[in-house]
């Protein structure tokens, strides 16, 4: 995913001399081309993610178009006040990639997880914060972004991810995809957790359960109309989000239907609190219950249930 949204961008320094690209001591190999071709507009600030934000928010008073790049801890955790201070409260073109979403970087340890960074940044003014679900997305994620001249925080997984979409989907901020349409269910996904989504609806389809599914991949701006429609087509719905189920997708779902006064089941699909557990990804996606065999599994069992 990181490869289809850098590679664009590198396609669009070529003819827009105003890209800036600035990374943290990391993104070897991933930014080759560009350090070649275009040298004096990368900068590698090094382990100083603080000074990458001043730096990021110098250019961008300077009417440069100018991306960051780092691993989501270091990105957003570690440089919080500065994004505050130095890029939410200016409103300034500043384009903060994190990659690594969720239990991405999970042989790493804690320190690398990234699973509060929806939450904080949900609270910043002025941010548009965006969470492709494949390299289809990313790409056309790359090119809606430099069109875009305030802050956006975009959420990237690694590598290797499967694709969603069969070809380049219509994708536009603030618009939701419907990737299925039921009458029993309702699910919405973010991220890595549309494509979990999507087998998982395979699997309910299987069982006579007939799904919505919904890819939200614009957290902020928040698509409260799409919502209330869903929920007043569907007594069930449940949020799917690598991610903690505070403050992310499923708490945006909430307050809306609250503030609605719908009377309908909804449950939130994500991480619920930290365990001790360190593993790679796939290892750490079943301990916490984001598997398609287990989110097959939760709904089901909440669907008995009530």
């Amino acid at each position: 995913m990181r490869r289809a949204f850098f590679d664009t961008v590198t396609d669009m320094a070529q003819e827009c001399d105003d890209i800036y690209l600035l990374t943290g001591d990391l993104g070897f190999g991933l930014f080759d081309e560009f350090r070649s071709k275009y040298s004096e507009r990368f900068f590698d600030i090094g382990v100083a993610e603080a000074n990458m934000i001043g730096i990021a928010a110098g250019l961008a008073l300077s009417d440069k178009n100018v991306y960051c790049y780092s691993i989501i801890p270091f990105l957003i955790m570690r440089t919080f006040e500065q994004i505050r201070i130095d890029i939410a409260y200016q409103n300034l073109n500043v384009k903060l990639v994190g990659t690594g979403g969720g239990f991405t970087y999970g042989l790493e340890g804690f320190t690398h997880f990234g699973l509060e960074d929806l939450a904080l940044m949900r609270t910043l003014p002025n941010i548009t914060i965006v969470v492709p679900a494949d390299p289809l997305e990313a790409k056309c994620l790359a090119k809606i972004s430099y069109e875009y001249r305030s802050p956006m925080y975009i959420r990237l997984g690694k590598t290797g991810e499967p694709r969603v979409h069969n070809s380049e989907p219509d994708f536009r901020i603030g618009k939701p995809i419907f990737l299925s349409e039921g009458s029993d269910i309702a699910l919405f996904a973010i991220g890595s957790m549309v494509y979990v989504g999507k087998q998982v609806v395979e699997r309910l389809k299987k069982s006579g359960v007939k799904t919505t599914l919904i890819n939200m991949h614009t957290l902020k701006p928040f698509n409260r109309n799409i919502v209330c429609q869903v929920a007043s087509a569907h007594q069930v719905i449940f949020s799917l989000e690598e991610h903690y189920t505070e403050g992310g997708l499923g708490s945006s779902i909430a307050e809306v239907i609250a503030e609605k006064g719908d009377g309908g089941i909804f449950r939130r699909i994500g991480v619920d609190k930290l365990n001790r557990f360190v593993g790679d990804s796939d290892f750490l996606r079943e301990k916490y219950g984001l598997t398609v065999d287990k989110v097959y599994d939760r709904i089901l069992k909440e669907m008995k249930r009530n």
